[in-house]
């Protein structure tokens, strides 16, 4: 019989570490490490963080179940090429039979890198995805690496990539492979409780912009056919069981971000965010993000001056506000791909079925009802850029074709400064 082969992909991979989801989850960290063997482990968080006193009760859980640990308290608040390279050289100096990361999507991103580039060696540089990097895989499995996200946003917890700022570039990029994707999620809702209005404004901002885009990406199965399976990309687009939790994702957000902002002690509303943000990073952890994220990156990298209530004092745009900030003008390019799901979208996020008249509109209204709602920037003008910034954030987006892969819509430098000045337009 004649061997078949199909034009467009056919299969999809799907994954996702054990999760531990629960009131007073964390206190079990040190049995679980114990289980995965390790004796010996870096504990990564940053200053914000420890600050809290979460760190101390960790450092407890873990002499409590006899392991040894030292504590890394000097993440960076979204992280570049040198926090992170700070960060490897503190783990060179002893040998580590495992990582527990305890923070934001930060701290868990670099404490990824650490795992990588100390396991394997080279330089990160090496890691970054094409075109800005070279790209390379991971030459065998990594150390045990057990994440608790403090945060209920990033989703780092489930995912296999970790996003660097590189400095010199002005540009955002990621290390992308599923060797990176921990190796337990550790999710407490109780962790989020002290998180400041602003913060938990971004951070829900990232969990909903990673639900829709993942839900409205590039369909697995409408793309050329690998020649191999080692060909498969993480990422694999829009899938049946990524849907089912992009979807749950959607409406616990319409249903809780408002009153998570309003009041972060509401439990009820720390609850569904954080597991809003689980399920979301199981969805696009699999499925892939597309322009809002592909337009973050260079909005970060190429920021000036702009300073963010809730976060460090530096010239920063956190990462919630970088993909928030185009989200309308890039969901109302991506319409006609799937006008179903963004309707659908829409409706979810409404907590109730929009007008199908209100076509393009539908999921951008939504959008800026919310927005205006938890005072969160809806344009990049927010952030100090004009029309004079346009084109060289465009051409940012175009370096980032991990992302745009997955774009339901093939995305020219032409349609992506028309998004940025849309966005300008929101101001």
């Amino acid at each position: 019989m004649p061997q078949y082969r199909h034009l467009t992909e056919s299969v999809f991979t799907w994954a996702a570490p054990p999760i531990k989801f629960g009131l007073g989850a964390m206190s079990e960290c040190g049995f679980d490490l114990e289980q995965l063997g390790v004796r010996r482990c870096l504990v990564m968080t940053d200053a914000g963080v420890a600050a809290t006193g979460v760190i101390d009760e960790v450092a407890d859980h873990l002499n409590a179940a006899g392991i040894s640990s030292v504590i890394y308290d000097r993440v960076a608040v979204e992280p570049t090429d040198r926090s992170i390279q700070e960060a490897i050289d503190f783990a060179a100096t002893s040998k580590w039979d495992g990582f527990l990361a305890v923070g934001g999507g930060s701290v868990i991103d670099t404490a990824k890198a650490v795992n990588l580039v100390s396991t394997h060696g080279g330089s990160l540089m090496d890691y970054i995805a094409k075109p800005v990097g070279a790209g390379a895989a991971p030459k065998g499995p990594l150390k045990p690496l057990l994440a608790v996200p403090t945060t209920a946003g990033t989703g780092s917890e489930s995912t296999a990539i970790a996003v660097v700022d590189l400095l010199d570039l002005h540009l955002k990029a990621g290390i992308s492979h599923p060797l990176l994707r921990p190796t337990m999620a550790i999710v407490d809702p109780l962790v989020s409780v002290t998180l400041a209005p602003e913060v938990t404004a971004a951070s829900g901002m990232d969990v909903l912009t990673h639900a829709i885009e993942s839900y409205t990406a590039r369909k697995f199965d409408s793309r050329r056919a690998y020649e191999s399976p080692r060909q498969r990309v993480a990422f694999a687009g829009s899938n049946p069981i990524s849907d089912m939790f992009c979807e749950r994702a959607i409406a616990l957000v319409g249903r809780h971000l408002r009153s998570a902002v309003l009041n972060g002690y509401d439990l009820e509303a720390r609850y569904g965010m954080t597991l809003a943000a689980m399920y979301a990073g199981i969805g696009f952890g699999n499925a892939g993000t597309h322009i809002p994220h592909a337009n973050a990156y260079p909005v970060a990298g190429q920021v000036r001056d702009y300073h963010s209530r809730g976060y460090p004092e530096m010239p920063m745009v956190p990462h919630g506000q970088a993909v928030a900030s185009t989200a309308i003008p890039a969901f109302r390019f991506t319409y006609p791909t799937a006008p179903g799901r963004h309707l659908r979208s829409a409706s979810l996020l409404n907590g109730r079925d929009v007008d199908p008249a209100l076509g393009e509109e539908a999921l951008p209204t939504a959008l800026r009802s919310l927005m205006r709602d938890i005072n969160v920037p809806r344009s990049i003008g927010a952030f100090g850029f004009t029309e004079h910034d346009v084109e060289a954030l465009a051409e940012g987006t175009m370096k980032q074709q991990r992302q745009l892969a997955a774009s339901p819509r093939v995305l020219a430098l032409e349609s992506a400064v028309t998004i940025f000045r849309q966005s300008l337009l929101e101001d």
